[in-house]
Parts: structure tokens; sequence; C-alpha cells
């Protein structure tokens, strides 16, 4: 896109600079941009690019605002990184520890409350990890962006009131870190929906809050003087007239013994509102209650299409109407009901689209569909067909091309409030914005409000919020296209924060069509991100394509920069497939918290039964030397401890929740282990070190503080933070199966050798309800067997079962270790293995399982219904190290689906096999 930069270079004493470019208005700069933007969409393979949403050309360019904006893949995002970006040096000193955040923080700001959106981080959560992980001018990356936030939150850095800076500091100060370096960062913002980026571009880039202010005052009066006569109703007295704020409309049944009609609101409605249990027909007096009723249907000829339109049967059922300051109700009377047939009458409004749902594969399509609501238009009853065209129609006249993207984002508020969705929930007299959010439905009693009511105020509200904020031009550029091409050099970003979809939480394409219609550009659903059964996506198909994603991420980040991750679905599933992803595409997981809603702490998550909330990956790319170092050196056993050296150095050294020191669950040996084993696997290199070769020189190499590892010179600071607890952190474990039982015992045998009448009552307590369902349990005599080491009092006793009796038992202190009395106590109790003869033990077992597994594979039958998983992994890994992808996928389609995708490690070793298999196909 330089050629279309450099192609006019516009006056140099310009009062207007973009990327390097002087204009002498910004009139002149959206002018030069736009036409640049018109010869770019017709090119045939830049409408190709992954995303690019369906519109039309002359639609694109309306919905943008280039360069800072495009409604299609923004084809000056390089201009951007190269003008802002600083190169990336390898030899740069940057040290950062992963840091928690409060996702819920924040969401009574009005800034977060501007404009409504199915999900979002609100900006005061982001800000926090922003000043932390970067530096003013920083460029901050959010490829699943929605509404903005993570850009505001950048901007907000540096306009961040004196008030939020102390109470940063504050916290600084108490957690003995150094305070942030405040200033606006840039961002970069990337959201596969049209209807998202608009909102965000509209939240992030500067417009003349006073002249949107006076332009949004203007607009409502200018309904008003056409359209106000639909909003007019007599008052009680006879002749008053007063303004509806909004008409309660009915659905109407019919009654299943004597067929008459049932208004829903008149008839089965209390004096509150609330839907009665029971009631009777008012004409047969049979017991009734909403699932008895028999929905009535209507027909009639569709206003836009000119085609019978068969639909539920609605009628307005209340009225509430204000004269003066007065508000009052009434039900409609004949004028009121002579009006809306006036209306009915009129011409179709030409700014109302008339687009078909995409039913066929819509989730929610079963829910509208059989109501007869198939298209965009059916959605508005005809009073708010008029007022919500009309108020589109006079905001798209507006001359100013940013005040008139201001004016539709101010209108396209009212476009939700005002549907057939609008469900009738008062609060006293206030009724608005109560549609349910993620879902389309059809309620039985459905509210239309007035476009005053909607957003009348909204206007002002919005101008206070904006002249407060002050988004600065430069500051954030949006784009809309998908995650997996982000067009941006590598190693350009200095940070991403990103809250992707989470399986099938929310089907955003759907949900945003309704509003994606009125601007005529449209997401391109099959590059979205989800589980969705209708569109043929299952969770494969969501992994592979956050895999893709994740790996732009990796290629436009710097080396030694981090990631945040928002993760939002209590699916274990859904959560190891993101895991699974995050290591494929390169990214270290370095840290997982969730914030403890009671406690109101953070806590580390040490298992995919602790899944229940909001959690906070924090990921980070290693730095370039270690790349080249193992590209050099390949499956030698110093790159696996070159992993680790560069890896515990990211890692906090400690953490801390009310006084007590935390266990750090990814100094937990094991947990190395298994994040040394990813790395070697995503760069398609064999893993050099067997687990127990692993943990032996673990030991050897670093420092061991309650079962944690750490640098040397991280040591002294956790034994100075040590020092001042009186209790040692203790780690969470979880037992669900083979392996967490035998980590459990490992743990409590190294504290306590016991023989097996002392072990069985502790270990069967632990085997709860968090069992994993195909997974067989385990004998404790078999795990003791294969695992340990039982002393059969010949020879000396061994040092861990003397060092525990002579502590705990009075009589057999300072004993020699071949004293009779302490034989006799020590026999038949089970020990951890030193590390030379648990070597021994691990290749032992190793060959144990590998035999069992050939079992498997040769089993008859296209499933496995019981198995360890241990067996499955050690098979997988031994499989992996010979390239036999083959045997990994052929039993992974013998294990049961929600078992493979419930385990971490299984769907590591599968979808790497698929991977690699694919690259060779």
């Amino acid at each position: 896109m330089s050629d279309l930069l450099n192609s006019q270079n516009g006056a140099q004493d310009g009062k207007i600079e973009c990327f390097g470019i002087s204009f002498p208005s910004e009139a002149a700069r959206r002018e030069h941009f736009r036409n640049l933007l018109t010869e770019k969409l017709k090119d045939q393979e830049f409408r190709r690019t992954p995303g690019f949403p369906d519109g039309s050309d002359e639609a694109i360019v309306e919905m943008s605002d280039p360069p800072y904006y495009t409604a299609c893949p923004n084809p000056w995002l390089e201009e951007f990184t190269e003008h802002y970006s600083k190169p990336y040096e390898p030899g740069e000193r940057y040290q950062r520890e992963p840091m928690a955040i409060d996702v819920s923080v924040g969401k009574s700001d009005q800034l977060y409350q501007a404009h409504a959106y199915h999900t979002k981080v609100p900006h005061l959560a982001i800000v926090p990890s922003i000043l932390h992980f970067t530096d003013p001018g920083d460029i901050v990356l959010d490829g699943f962006s929605g509404s903005g936030m993570t850009g505001i939150a950048a901007q907000w850095c540096g306009t961040a009131p004196l008030s939020y800076r102390r109470e940063i500091e504050l916290d600084c100060r108490k957690a003995g870190t150094a305070a942030p370096n405040w200033g606006a960062r840039r961002a970069i913002l990337n959201d596969l929906s049209p209807a998202a980026t608009f909102i965000s571009a509209n939240q992030n880039l500067p417009f003349d809050v006073d002249a949107f202010s006076n332009a949004a005052t203007q607009l409502l009066k200018q309904v008003e003087s056409d359209l106000g006569w639909m909003y007019e109703t007599v008052h009680s007295d006879g002749k008053t007239k007063g303004r509806i704020e909004y008409t309660v409309w009915s659905e109407i049944f019919s009654c299943p013994e004597c067929s008459t009609e049932i208004n829903f609101v008149q008839d089965a409605f209390d004096e509150e509102q609330n839907v009665k249990g029971h009631f009777p027909c008012p004409h047969c007096g049979s017991d009734l209650n909403k699932d008895k009723l028999d929905r009535v249907f209507e027909t009639q000829l569709d206003p836009a299409l000119r085609e019978i339109w068969r639909h539920v049967k609605f009628k307005p059922a209340l009225i509430r109407y204000a004269v003066g300051r007065d508000r009052f109700e009434k039900e409609p009377d004949a004028n009121d009901l002579e009006i809306l047939k006036t209306i009915e009458a009129l011409p179709f409004p030409e700014r109302v689209p008339i687009d078909r749902f995409p039913i066929e594969t819509m989730y929610h399509g079963s829910r509208i569909a059989p109501k007869g609501f198939t298209n965009v238009h059916h959605f508005f009853l005809p009073r708010v067909r008029q007022a919500l065209g009309l108020m589109w129609k006079l905001a798209e006249r507006h001359t100013d091309i940013r005040l008139r993207h201001a004016l539709l984002y101010f209108v396209e508020q009212a476009i939700w409030t005002s549907s057939i969705l609008n469900r009738f929930q008062p609060q006293g007299f206030k009724q608005v914005n109560k549609y349910l959010p993620g879902v389309y439905y059809v309620p039985s009693k459905s509210c239309e409000v007035s476009p005053w009511y909607a957003i009348g105020a909204r206007g002002d509200r919005l101008a206070k919020i904006f002249a407060k904020f002050q988004p600065r031009a430069g500051d954030s550029i949006v784009t809309t296209g998908s995650a997996e091409n982000i067009g941006i050099p590598n190693n350009s970003v200095d940070y991403i924060f990103t809250d992707p979809p989470f399986g099938e939480n929310i089907f955003y394409a759907d949900l945003n069509f309704l509003v994606e219609s009125w601007h005529a550009v449209k997401t391109t659903a099959n590059s979205e991100a989800i589980i969705d059964k209708f569109k043929g996506k299952a969770l494969p198909e969501y992994q592979h394509l956050m895999h893709h994603c994740f790996a732009e991420y990796f290629r436009v980040l710097k080396p030694g920069r981090w990631m945040t991750v928002v993760f939002s679905n209590s699916k274990a599933s859904v959560w190891n497939a993101i895991q699974v992803s995050l290591q494929q595409a390169g990214f270290v997981v370095a840290e997982v918290t969730a914030l403890d809603k009671i406690l109101g702490s953070y806590r580390q998550v040490t298992s995919t039964t602790a899944v229940k909330q909001d959690l906070v990956i924090s990921a980070y790319k290693p730095n370039g030397g270690l790349e080249q170092r193992l590209a050099e050196h390949g499956a030698a056993p110093d790159s696996a401890w070159d992993f680790v050296q560069i890896h515990l150095r990211q890692l906090p050294i400690s953490k801390s929740r009310n006084g007590l020191l935390e266990f750090v669950v990814e100094r937990d040996p094991r947990r190395i282990f298994d994040r040394m084993v990813a790395w070697f696997v995503r760069h398609d290199v064999p893993v050099p070190l067997s687990t127990q070769e692993f943990l032996d020189g673990l030991r050897s190499r670093f420092p061991d503080r309650d079962g944690m590892v750490f640098l040397p010179e991280q040591v002294t600071e956790y034994d100075r933070k040590r020092a001042q607890v009186a209790q040692a952190p203790q780690m969470e474990m979880f037992v669900a199966d083979e392996r967490s039982a035998i980590d459990w015992l490992t743990d409590f045998l190294r504290k306590r050798p016991s023989t097996y009448q002392e072990a069985h009552p502790e270990f069967t307590t632990q085997l709860g309800a968090g069992w994993k369902k195909h997974e067989i349990r385990p004998e404790l005599s078999a795990l003791l067997e294969d695992n340990f080491l039982r002393y059969d009092a010949s020879g000396d006793v061994p040092s861990q079962i003397h060092n525990y009796l002579s502590t705990n038992y009075h009589d057999l202190r300072n004993l020699e270790k071949s004293d009779p009395r302490l034989k006799a106590k020590a026999k038949d109790r089970w020990y951890v293995p030193d590390p030379g003869k648990a070597q021994d033990l691990e290749r032992k077992r190793e060959k144990i399982l590998l035999k069992e597994f050939e079992a498997y594979r040769v089993a008859p039958g296209r499933r496995l219904k019981e198995f360890r998983l241990e067996v499955l992994r050690a098979g997988f890994r031994s499989a992996w190290a010979a390239k036999d992808f083959k045997t990994i996928i052929a039993i992974a389609q013998k294990v049961p689906e929600e078992a493979l995708q419930e385990d971490e490690k299984l769907l590591f070793w599968y979808d790497s096999a698929l991977t690699r298999m694919e690259a060779t196909a």
C-alpha cells in the first residue's frame, strides 16, 4: 500500500498530517484516503483477504473513515506500524512478570456504558495490564477487539484523571512494584464484525463533540416535526394531548377449551405486571397457564416484499405516556388504533433494510422463524419502521463524514431497543433496553419505545462522556477482518490484550446481522472462531481457527513480549483447546489466574476442574535468541536447560493472597516439564530428556524451595518473602486421574513415608466425584508398586524414612539407620526414591505402559470405553518421538471425543499429529 500513500504527497505546509503526508484540512485528508480505498476495493485479490466482509464497495467506503478506520481489512496497517512502531532490538532490556487483572472492574463507568455490545472487558480492567507491560508510545494489539475497549484503555493511559493515577500508584506501592509510566499507547483494533469495528472507531477516533450534540438534538427535533403525530394520545380528560413514551404489544393466544382469543398482557398479568402462574379464561373460565395456550397467527401482505407474510399475532395492550412532567397509562382507545392504522398504510420507508436472516445456519433461527420473523424489517412495528428509517436517513445526510458516523453510532443504539425483541419489564415507569442479550428472543409482551424515550437523553450523555475522554487522531487504527491475517509486519507489536470468542458462548455474526443490515456491510460468518453446529463448526474446527489466530499473534508480537488472554467459558474442553492452540502457536503460558469473588483476591488455576469463572492467561513469546539456539543445537539436553532458564525468568518469584504465600503453580517441576515438551514439539524437535531425567536434572541445576524451582538469582528474594510468613505455601491438588493420583501420593509420601494401611484411608478420600469419566480407577497397591519403593527391613533405613521417623517419634530420635527399633518401625513403609533409583522405576513403568498401549492399538472395536490416560499419554509420546503420527490419530479416534477434548496432554499430542500430517499431505 506504500504506492497508494506516496501517490499524493499533499501540501507540505498544510495543517493536517497523516502518516507523514500534510493536508490543508481534515476534509482534504478524508477525501484523499477515501479515494485510495475506493481504488483498492477494485482489487479482487484484496477482496479475497480472509474475513473480508459482505458488502458493496460503496457501502464499505461509506462506513469507513480511512486510514484510521476501514469496514474491511485496513490497507494502512503496515504504514501505521512503520510510522509508530519501535523496531525490535534483539538485545533490548525488557523484563516483566505475569499480571492478574479483575475483568469485572469498571462496568459502571460511563465510557464502558457509552454503547452496548454483546460482551466486553471494561477499559478500566485493561489499563493496569497495559501500564504494566508497555511504555508510552508502544503498540497494543487486540485482534478480537469488539467495541474497542482495548483502544480506549491504551489512550486512557495518557488521559486518566489524577485521582485514578493516585489509586493505581497506591496499589503499586502496596504490591512493592514500580509506579507505572503514564502516557498514551497506540492501539491496533481488529474484529471480524463491521458492527463491532464501527462502534470501536466511533469510540476511539476524535470528533467535534459540540457539533455532534447540536446535530443529535436537531435530528430528534426533525423527527418530532415530521412524525410527532404518531406518538400523540388523548389524555383521560378527553382533550389534553400526551406524548407516548412506549406502547406494550401483547401476543394473542387462544384458549384450548373455547378457542377464543387471550390477550396475554391484559388477561395473564397481575397488578404488578407479573405473569400469573394460573389464570382463568375470561370467556369460559377454564384454568389456564401459558403452556396450555395455543399460538394465534395472522396473515397479511408483507409491506416491503409484497408477498404473503404469516406471523404470530400482536395487539397493542397498554400505553404509557407523559403530560408535562406527569406519567400516565391507559389501554389503547379508538383514536390510538386509528393512528396505528394510518401509519400502517404509509409507504414502506426506504432506509429500513429488508435482508433475510440466514435462518438455516443460525443457532437462533429455530426461535424466530416459526413465529414468522425471517427478515430484518419484520423485527420493527410499522411506527418504529417510520421513525428509525427517518433517523437513519437524517444521520446519513450530514455532510461531515466524521459527524455522520457519530450520528449513526448514536441512532443505531435504538435498533435493538426499538425492535420487537424489547421485553416489557417495567421498573416503576421506566422501560428501556430490556431485550435479552446474546439471543434473538421474541417475547409475548413486547415494548415499543418512542425515539425520544429510547435515545433522547443519550446525545447529551455521549457528548459529556467524549468531552472528558477526548481520543486523539493517530492513537488508534481500526480494521475489519479475520484475526488469522492481520496485515502488519513480523515482530512489530509490543503487547497483545485479547478477549476472543470462547466456544459457543455468543454467536456474534448472527447477533450483529440485525445492525449490520442497516449499514449494508455484514460479517463473513465462515471465518468466525466459534462452536456452532448450524454452521458445521464443532470443537476441532474452533480449535483449528483459534490456532491460526494465535499463530498470527505470535508472528506479529515482538520476541520476549507478553499477551494477556481473557477466558470466559466453564467447559474444560474449550479451556484445553485454548491452551493447546496457544502452545502450538509458540506461546509459553506463564500464569493462569482467576478472581476469587468471595475473598476479593486472585488465585492461580491448577486444573480444568477449577474453570468456573473468568480466567486471565498470561503468555509470552520467547525471545529470538532461544529460537536461534534451538535451531543450532537441536534435540540436545542443553536446549532443554536453555528453555528452563528463559522460562523461569518470566515467572513470578512469589505470590501472596490474604497475607499468605501462594504456591506458584508454574514453578512446579512437572508443569515446567510440560512447558518444555510443548516447546520442543511445536518446533518439531525430539524431546531430549525423559520425565525423570528432566526432574533429576532440574533438582541438580536449580534451587528448590517448597516444591518450586527458581533461578539462583531469584531464590534470595523468595527466601526473604518466605521468612516473613509462618506457613509454607501449599499446592492445591485435584486428584482426577492416574497422573494426579501419583502426584498426590508423591507429595504425601515425601512428607510422610507410610505403610499401605496408613496411606489407604488418606488416598481414598482424594478419589472424589471429580474423577474423569472414562479413566480406570487405579488400585493403590499398583500405584505404589509402580512408582515408589518399599522398605523391607533389609539394610539400613533409607534417609527419607529415617528423617520422618526421627522427627515425628520421640523414642526414635538420634538412632542409627541400622538400629533394630528404627528398622522395625520403618518396615513396609513406602517412600519416594532418590533420583538414581527413580530413573530405574521410570524406565520400568514406561515399558509396562507402552505394552498396554500396544494392546489398545490392536484391540478390536471402534471405541475404548475405559482406559488409562497414562497409557495413552505414554503411547502418544512414544509414537511422536518415532514420528508415527498415524498411530496417534488412529488411537485418538478410538477414545471418546469428550475424554480426548478434556485432557490437555492427549489433545496436545493428537492436534500436533494432525498438524504434521496436514503439513506433509
